[in-house]
């Protein structure tokens, strides 16, 4: 399990980026990351080298939930929490039903702390807006998915972080840092290649 940080890709190589493999030690580079992270998006990223846990844990037939808390510009109301629940359009595509809630709300300068000092001058030309955090928790994976669904309803994300796949969660970890996965945790990746391995046959 690695807390990915913002600004590394989810690759073994990469010309242009630092990755993700440069983060954990040279014994552990023979394992492969289990699906993908923006480069903006940091958080829980497991790795392993067990090809049936990682199609298991993504393939969309699996329907495995990840859980993605965010901090994000725009009003929220029940309308557009309930969207979010029951799936929205993005591109051609309906999103699958989600769980969705709001943690805060507060306005865009609340934000000055976690925005990139890049961008800040241009954030905050608007201090009073709204904004807000919130968890959001699909089963499926398409790219820029949670970005996508949280602007389809009028709202763009500031800060995105995965905090869970199914029942493992990063929990402490810092970001930047790894750790073995536990007993239980590899007992939860098991059952689940039981499960999918059951639905596929």
């Amino acid at each position: 399990m690695l807390n990915k940080p913002s600004g590394y890709v989810t690759a073994r190589k990469d010309d242009i980026y630092p990755t993700v493999m440069e983060l954990i030690p040279e014994e552990y580079r023979d394992l492969h990351p289990i699906g993908r992270l923006d480069i903006d998006t940091h958080g829980l990223l497991l790795f392993t080298d067990d090809g049936a846990a990682t199609i298991a844990l993504t393939a969309p037939e699996a329907h495995m939930p990840k859980e993605y808390t965010f901090y994000a510009f725009g009003e929220i109301d029940d309308a557009k929490a309930e969207a979010l629940r029951n799936g929205v359009k993005f591109g051609k595509y309906m999103s699958r039903p989600a769980r969705f809630e709001v943690t805060d709300t507060f306005t865009v300068a609340h934000m000055q702390d976690i925005m990139p000092p890049d961008k800040r001058e241009h954030y905050m030309k608007n201090p009073t807006g709204s904004a807000f955090r919130g968890i959001l928790t699909i089963s499926e994976g398409r790219k820029h998915q949670v970005k996508l669904m949280l602007r389809a309803v009028g709202c763009r994300i500031l800060l995105l972080q995965r905090t869970a796949i199914g029942d493992i969660r990063l929990g402490d970890l810092a970001e930047g840092e790894y750790r073995a996965l536990t007993d239980d945790e590899i007992i939860l990746i098991q059952r689940q290649k039981q499960i999918y391995s059951d639905y596929r046959s």
